[in-house]
This record gives C-alpha cells, sequence and structure tokens, in this order.
C-alpha cells in the first residue's frame, strides 16, 4: 500500500448505531424477492399498446446511471456490496458473533484501521501504519464503546502496534494461535472495518508464504476481498485462533489481488 491509500476518514458518529445482522440479511432476501416477483409481475402485465422505444430508454437509464455514480461514494461499489451481503450472512453466526466483539476501530488525526484485542486489559495488535506515528489513539468497541489508548510498542519492519486500553477491564478479546501454521486452500475467516464500513466480516482462503522486497521474513497471501481500512483485521482459522494480521493488497502475477498478512509468530519475537 502507498501513502495515499493509508489515509482514511475520521470515524462518523453513526458508525457506533448498532446493526442487527439477522435483520440485514433479512432485508437482503426480501430485496431479492421482492426485484424476481416484480419482474416476473412486468412480463406477466406486458401492454399491447406500442411500446416505448428501446433507444430512449437506455439514453434515460444511462444518464440516471451516470447521474447516480456521481452521487454515491465509493463505498457503494458493487464489491462493497457484495461483502456485506457475505458479511450479513457470516454475522448470523454466534461464533463470527463473538469474535466482532474482540475487533476495534482504530482512529488518529487523519487515518483510520482495524485492530484486535488479545485480552480482557484491552492489550490491542494493529498494524504500524494504522497509528501513523501517534503515541495516542482512539479505540471503539463495538459493545463497550470508546477508549484512549496508547501506543506502547511499534515494531515498523514488521508493520506491527501494539496499544494498551486506559483503564480496560472485562473487555472482549481473540485467542491468539501459538504459531501461523496452514494447510494450502484453507478457509479462514477476518474481520475488518473496510471502506468506512464497521465490524465486517469475511472470509477466505491461505494461498503461500511470499517474500516482499525490504522485508526480512516472508508474509502471507490470501485470496479475499481485503480493502482500504481492513489493515489490522485478523486472520481466524478453523480453530477459531487468530494465525495473523491483515496489513496490505497486492497484485500478484499468478494469483491476481491477494491480500497479505503478517504470521503471529512475528508478535511472540
Amino acid at each position: 500500500m502507498n501513502d495515499e491509500q493509508h489515509k482514511q476518514d475520521i470515524i462518523d458518529t453513526d458508525l457506533y448505531e448498532e446493526i442487527d445482522d439477522e435483520e440485514m440479511y433479512r432485508l437482503v432476501k426480501e430485496a431479492q424477492k421482492e426485484a424476481l416477483e416484480k419482474e416476473q409481475e412486468e412480463k406477466n402485465n406486458k401492454q399491447s399498446k406500442r411500446p416505448f422505444p428501446k433507444w430512449m430508454f437506455w439514453l434515460i437509464a444511462f444518464a440516471l446511471a451516470f447521474h447516480v455514480m456521481a452521487l454515491l461514494p465509493q463505498t457503494f461499489s458493487i464489491p462493497a456490496i457484495d461483502f456485506l451481503i457475505t458479511s450479513a450472512k457470516l454475522s448470523t453466526d454466534d461464533t463470527i458473533k463473538t469474535y466482532k466483539k474482540g475487533v476495534v476501530v482504530i482512529e488518529t488525526e487523519d487515518s483510520r484501521g482495524t485492530g484486535f484485542s488479545i485480552d480482557e486489559k484491552g492489550t490491542i495488535i494493529t498494524n504500524d501504519h494504522v497509528v501513523d506515528n501517534e503515541e495516542q489513539v482512539t479505540v471503539a468497541f463495538s459493545k463497550h464503546g470508546l477508549f484512549r489508548a496508547d501506543v506502547i510498542e511499534t515494531y515498523p519492519e514488521i508493520d506491527l502496534a501494539i496499544l494498551q486500553v486506559r483503564e480496560g477491564e472485562n473487555l472482549p478479546y481473540l485467542t491468539l494461535a501459538d504459531k501461523t501454521t496452514f494447510t494450502e486452500k484453507e478457509k479462514i475467516t477476518f474481520i475488518g472495518n473496510p471502506l468506512r464500513f464497521q465490524g465486517i466480516a469475511n472470509e477466505g482462503e491461505v494461498l503461500e508464504y511470499i517474500q516482499l522486497d525490504g522485508w526480512d521474513d516472508p508474509v502471507v497471501m490470501i485470496d479475499a476481498p481485503v480493502y482500504r481500512g481492513n489493515s489490522g483485521s485478523p486472520i481466524i482459522n478453523g480453530k477459531k485462533e487468530v494465525i495473523g494480521v491483515v496489513f496490505a493488497t497486492l497484485d500478484h502475477e499468478q494469483h491476481g489481488n491477494v491480500g497479505l498478512f503478517i504470521p503471529i509468530d512475528y508478535f511472540y519475537r
């Protein structure tokens, strides 16, 4: 990621409004059903009068589409809608709901990303580029609200940072794996705050290690929809343990656009 990709928007207060994932999924399914019913109804009720000229229809449709695209922010692209639907489906699972409680929004003066708590005191792992040389940041838990947190350790060479929530106790957290192990195409889950959304759960597959220029140790590629704001997201395996931390994306010659995560082993070191 370049410096421009790291710049994020300041958190809006409406990001902290409670979203019912089951209700979101229900609304998506209802919208799909209504669209199909409307399409069928239109087919069954074709009028015998002279049809509206197709060229005029496409002209109006193009004009409307251009106008809408000019008004809608980038966050409402088709890929964004796709991962919202996926997140809604995943988030009906009780295990995913539990994971999401330990994932936080991290906010600095001019950047925004993801982190996750690893103990009930609110020790948080995120990326070094997310805290962006700040000594203090704002941290938001979905169920416990806002906290101030101190940046207590940074490791720019592996893009990790450790935060400590002030006066944190009884906070939700995720369990770390003892080491990063995986098989090719192994299914993983990750949760983050991409494109101004909060607490988006998604899934993907582990690919393989890759050695990046300027890095002493390799990182891991995943086939998954990773976007700006996912930096700091935990990679969770089938054993419900965190095996890594999302930090970037890469256009790979063989695999195409992939996500990259830092193995949790580097945190222990």
